[in-house]
């Protein structure tokens, strides 16, 4: 499946850019799934993305890495109590699969060479920061809680560390 990148059509790359990088999630990001922040997280970065001319690098690499089916059947297990990285351990799965180094190279393509990097996720922020992209700041991507997904981001913060 092929990656995507959207950018602003005046993004200044002299500049250090604003950019998303973003895991598809399918459930979030098409269907509204009430579980995650996904798609609000992805709605509210393309309009960073284009309030700022920044870009939205949009990774094809759904769960986290763990592909749809495996997604859903990790649901299951969180509506009997699991939370979402004891289920994908229970399914023998990695907590987090995701790489970015596929990110890295677009944004080299785009002559992206400094960033403020729009994320909760200490792993992406890592990941780049290693890279010859240059992390400029982080900036946080700041999506109000639900009685739906609070357990999910409390064990994203508590387990994988990501800031909320």
């Amino acid at each position: 499946m092929p990656h995507l990148a959207l950018v602003h059509e005046h993004m200044d790359r002299s500049k250090p850019v604003l950019v998303r990088i973003h895991s598809e999630c399918l459930t979030g990001d098409l269907f509204g799934s009430l579980r995650c922040d996904c798609g609000e997280q992805l709605i509210r970065s393309m309009e960073l993305a284009a309030e700022h001319r920044g870009a939205v690098v949009y990774l094809r690499q759904e769960g986290r890495g763990i592909g749809l089916i495996n997604k859903l059947k990790a649901y299951t297990l969180q509506d009997q109590g699991m939370n979402t990285l004891t289920a994908n351990e229970h399914l023998g799965l990695e907590i987090d699969g995701r790489h970015y180094d596929q990110a890295i190279e677009i944004m080299m393509e785009l002559g992206i060479t400094a960033v403020h990097l729009l994320t909760n996720n200490p792993a992406k922020l890592e990941a780049v920061a290693r890279s010859p992209i240059r992390v400029v700041s982080r900036v946080p991507i700041i999506i109000q809680p639900t009685k739906e997904n609070w357990k999910y981001l409390k064990a994203k913060q508590e387990l994988m560390g990501h800031f909320l």
